[in-house]
């Protein structure tokens, strides 16, 4: 099972690399409004989704990968005019310039280089000339890393996390959204805070840690999963790290 899956399975909400706190500020950043219409890739559980709905924007709609997927999304949404569709991020079917804000977190770290190309092309496509676009994603730091480290971190990550995870440095991140046809106007870095516990109790709160905790007691095939994946990010601590850009469509 996906690392994302199981722990959305014992009652984690936020699996956002940097945890809510860059996620908040990014949708801050987006300044979503009545005006806009918004479009979320991958929504997953809905915390970013009820950050962004907060702004009452004119219309929302979330991109998810499957029945399931959008099920659980569709829990998160609040009124008319929102709705969650299964489609490939890299090809919603959605309308050229149909969105005036779009967002996706922890979803280009899990393509290949050819599919985070195209999904910021669908992005553009999306976009209405000087629309906003905001990602928060898994980093690699510092931003010199060598191929071969890089290379060993991925492979790491990929056998830990049961998932194909492909992160970026800052600059290349920087430059993905520079060669889809953005300007990149604001950047965070973080460290990796995924299963920080000062981070898991402060975005899940103490009965939602409690929760948490309780249910992978549990399950004992689950203890050594999560201690793997924990002393992954530990052993990668200098190298791992959480970023989030706003970007603007280039006219």
């Amino acid at each position: 099972m996906p690392a994302h899956w199981m722990l959305g399975r014992l009652g984690k909400r936020v699996m956002r690399p940097g945890g809510l706190g860059p996620s908040q500020r990014m949708i801050d950043t987006l300044d979503i409004g009545a005006g806009d219409d918004v479009v979320e890739m991958w929504p997953g559980l809905g915390q970013t989704t009820a950050l962004a709905l907060a702004g009452q924007p004119r219309s929302y709609i979330g991109i998810e990968r499957g029945t399931a997927e959008a099920a659980r999304a569709r829990a998160a949404l609040t009124g008319p005019n929102q709705q969650c569709i299964v489609a490939p991020a890299h090809r919603t079917g959605l309308p050229d310039h149909s969105a005036s804000v779009l967002f996706g977190e922890a979803l280009l770290t899990l393509e290949p280089a050819s599919r985070k190309t195209q999904t910021v092309a669908e992005a553009a496509r999306l976009l209405r000339p000087g629309g906003r676009y905001g990602i928060h994603e898994l980093l690699l730091t510092p931003d010199g890393l060598s191929e071969n480290a890089k290379t060993e971190i991925q492979t790491t990550l990929t056998t830990v996390l049961h998932v194909g995870a492909r992160p970026l440095s800052r600059s290349e991140w920087r430059q993905l959204l520079t060669d889809g046809g953005f300007t990149v106007h604001t950047e965070e870095t973080c460290p990796l805070l995924l299963l920080d516990p000062r981070t898991v109790l402060s975005d899940e709160g103490p009965a939602g840690t409690a929760a948490f905790l309780g249910r992978a007691l549990a399950h004992p095939t689950v203890l050594p999963r999560l201690a793997a994946i924990w002393r992954t990010f530990h052993r990668y601590r200098d190298h791992l790290g959480a970023i989030t850009l706003v970007a603007e469509r280039t006219p």
